[in-house]
């Protein structure tokens, strides 16, 4: 019969949890304070897919895959459970929160018991999921749809089911093709296949020729790889810098075949094991850890910065959320913004002002930001207030942040003395900076003179309000009142308005910051490149969308890196290419959200301009080979069953301008399964320390515009010589699980 191979069972058989999920049973559902139903959830045969199925009409039955799931949490730990469930349900109570932007599942278990073993059933499941290897992911796969195929459950595959089975991994055949793939493994000559004809289709539907190539040139001891063979592939290959000690080590981690592995030698799947691993995977596997020195000053990193944080999807009548900050959080997001206002029953609350986007508590988000600030990171968060409080509410926000943050909130400046520049990141491990308003210099906090309980600040002095505030507040008047309370917070970001670089050198000091709308600071890095890199080497500046971005869209932000400007804030609920570049940059360095800018743009005397390109040490002149060979298990773009995709392969390099530039390969038609290219380009790359290298796969489409099937960005840097498969994520940047390319990378000095 086709194998059933149960994505979570392996290590899982005869697991009670597991057993559990597998019986099923009635949760309850909440969804308002009115809307709570029970309905009846199960984890199906296939050990990956969740069932459930409402107790009236049995019409309505529902699945979705745990592989979406981001993350089980226990007890009344979302908005809705908080805000529609008593505090008694606390034990029984869980949620399960899914990629993208697919709407999370509060539920509520009949007992405390129940709840755990929910919850540590899916925990178990999603972990197993994730530790499947590519081979057994790529195995589930095909055989799940073998069995879908076997349209009349016989446990045999027609011709016809075969056909019917190809168009659903994404591959349209030939009628001849499929005739001939048929004949090839039906060796019973019955008209079906079944059994080991089975295997020996899936084996030569997996087979992977470019794989074949390349391992049968290096196997040189009866057909397979010793460690010295696999020691050349590495050295020749791959142009790394290892010992025969390395190559045993990859043979003891990655060989499947205990004899094999017995005689310290790789087989043909123990190679391909490797090159799915993170050793064969496209990108510097030493960058995957913190490997920068982080005890430079705050100005000299670029930071991963959110706009308008609280939104979970469009700024006009998108919902707000604490949940939306949690996201930007476990995405390595270190600064995060705080649009503030007065609330009923004196409780500050965030939003996009003038709009209708919904309202959030801010000490609801507030505690939000606590409990998740750090667990991608451990480096300093920033909190960027956007303040149109009153002062009472404005005191509020105070007693809230310290309340909240408690110690780990700056409120004065490390050390006894007034400090001369910014703290590392390394110093402010686990902190909380307050970026807003002050109403006296950091200097008074080391003088004797007392300032008043509360003063005005022009509103001259805010460049945050987006556009559409900027109008409504002509009308109103100029000045704003600051309460001392939140005043005396604001350390090491004070917000003040930016008059031209001369005025800054003079006047500002290296705790104040300002903000840049887009278009002025695109200007300001088209124009006075060299001007803006020397006045980002001692202080902070931040950039935003402008405020006709009302879809949550995102401008291009590397050329304000370019210019040396740290924190470039982007919308992070947003799927776009921007946010890839965003995810690319901040990638390498232990996904810290703090990236140390090259030497040039932190040298004062600085002569770079990236418009310009004058001589200097950053013109490192490098050229880049790319082979695009291959790709893997493509998923579709459009549910149509008949609709297969014809991939295109786009690589792009960002980086300064004469570094920018696009190519693609040939169209392949009707094959998102395994298409093949073994197409070469060349790129010649001036200034690799600040290019980034994006390779994305689209359906083609003639009459209209491509549509997006997946894409990975990565620092140039980061590149590794060699063979390597380059992972795929999806718009919202989750992996596409079996899905890769297949490519050679040479970087070499240019001639």
């Amino acid at each position: 019969e086709i194998p059933s191979v149960a994505a979570g069972k392996y290590s899982l058989e005869g697991d009670g949890d597991l057993q559990f999920l597998m019986k099923g049973g009635d949760l309850l559902k909440v969804r308002s304070g009115s809307w709570k139903k029970t309905r009846y959830y199960k984890l199906q045969e296939d050990c990956k897919t969740m069932w459930h199925e409402s107790k009236k009409t049995l019409k309505s039955k529902q699945t979705f895959s745990v592989e979406d799931i981001d993350e089980v949490r226990t007890g009344r730990q979302t908005e809705s459970l908080r805000k529609y469930t008593e505090e008694s349900v606390e034990g029984r109570a869980f949620s399960i929160l899914f990629k993208g932007r697919q709407k999370g599942l509060d539920l509520i278990a009949s007992s405390e018991e129940e709840a755990k073993k929910w919850v540590g059933g899916l925990e178990k499941v999603i972990s197993n999921i994730k530790n499947l290897t590519p081979q057994k992911k790529t195995e589930h796969w095909i055989y799940s749809c073998l069995r879908k195929a076997d349209k009349n459950f016989d446990n045999k595959i027609s011709q016809k089911e075969t056909k019917s089975f190809l168009r659903d991994i994404n591959i349209e055949v030939s009628e001849d093709y499929a005739e001939m793939l048929f004949q090839k493994c039906d060796k019973s000559k019955c008209g079906f296949l079944e059994g080991k004809e089975i295997e020996h289709f899936y084996e030569i539907l997996t087979q992977r020729e470019e794989i074949d190539v390349i391992y049968e040139e290096y196997a040189k001891t009866d057909g397979l790889m010793s460690a010295a063979d696999l020691l050349n592939f590495l050295l020749n290959e791959q142009k790394e810098d290892v010992s025969q000690n390395d190559a045993l080590q990859l043979i003891e981690k990655y060989e499947l075949d205990e004899n094999a592995k017995a005689k310290q030698q790789m087989t043909k799947d123990g190679f391909l094991m490797y090159l799915h691993q993170p050793e064969g995977l496209i990108s510097n596997l030493a960058h995957k850890r913190v490997y920068q020195d982080m005890n430079q000053p705050l100005n000299h990193y670029f930071i991963s910065s959110s706009h308008n944080t609280y939104l979970l999807e469009d700024q006009l009548k998108g919902p707000s959320s604490t949940e939306a900050y949690i996201k930007a959080l476990l995405k390595g997001c270190r600064c995060v913004e705080l649009d503030c206002w007065d609330g009923s029953d004196g409780e500050p609350v965030i939003y996009h002002g003038y709009t209708l986007t919904s309202k959030v508590l801010f000490k609801d988000v507030i505690k939000a930001i606590q409990e998740n600030a750090f667990k991608t990171s451990e480096y300093p968060l920033i909190l960027s207030l956007e303040n149109h409080c009153s002062v009472e509410q404005q005191k509020i926000i105070a007693q809230h942040l310290i309340s909240i943050l408690g110690s780990a909130l700056i409120t004065k400046p490390l050390g006894d003395q007034m400090p001369t520049c910014l703290p590392s990141p390394e110093e402010l491990k686990g902190r909380f900076i307050l970026k807003g308003k002050r109403l006296d210099k950091l200097e008074d906090m080391f003088s004797e003179s007392k300032t008043a309980d509360e003063e005005s600040v022009t509103e001259e002095e805010d460049d945050e309000g987006d556009e559409e505030d900027q109008e409504k507040k002509s009308s109103k008047t100029k000045s704003l009142k600051l309460a001392k309370e939140l005043s005396d917070i604001v350390i090491y970001c004070k917000s003040v308005h930016f008059h031209g670089f001369e005025d800054s050198q003079d006047k500002q000091s290296f705790y104040e910051m300002a903000s840049f709308k887009e278009g002025k600071a695109a200007k300001l890095a088209e124009e006075s490149a060299n001007d803006y890199i020397r006045h980002n080497i001692d202080k902070l500046s931040r950039i935003y969308p402008a405020g006709l971005r009302t879809d949550s869209s995102n401008y291009n932000p590397v050329p304000l890196w370019n210019a040396g400007c740290q924190i470039v804030a982007l919308n992070f609920q947003t799927a776009c290419p921007e946010m890839d570049l965003n995810r690319g940059l901040f990638l390498q360095n232990g996904q810290s959200g703090y990236n140390l800018k090259p030497s040039y743009l932190r040298d004062r005397d600085t002569k770079f301009d990236p418009i310009t390109l004058p001589d200097g040490p950053w013109l490192k002149n490098k050229t880049l080979h790319v082979m695009v060979i291959t790709a893997q298990q493509l998923p579709k773009v459009s549910e149509r069953k008949s609709s297969i995709v014809d991939p295109v392969v786009k690589v792009q390099v960002y980086g300064v301008p004469a570094d920018t530039t696009m190519v693609e390969t040939q169209y392949i038609e009707n094959n998102g399964f395994n298409p093949m290219w073994n197409e070469n380009f060349q790129f010649d790359v001036r200034v690799p320390d600040l290019a980034l290298v994006r390779f994305s796969i689209e359906d083609y489409d003639s009459s209209s515009n491509n549509e997006f099937i997946g894409q990975y960005t990565l620092p140039f840097n980061s590149l590794k010589n060699g063979y390597h498969h380059v992972p795929l994520l999806n718009k919202n940047g989750d992996h596409l699980s079996s899905a890769g390319l297949f490519v050679h990378i040479m970087v070499v000095d240019a001639e």
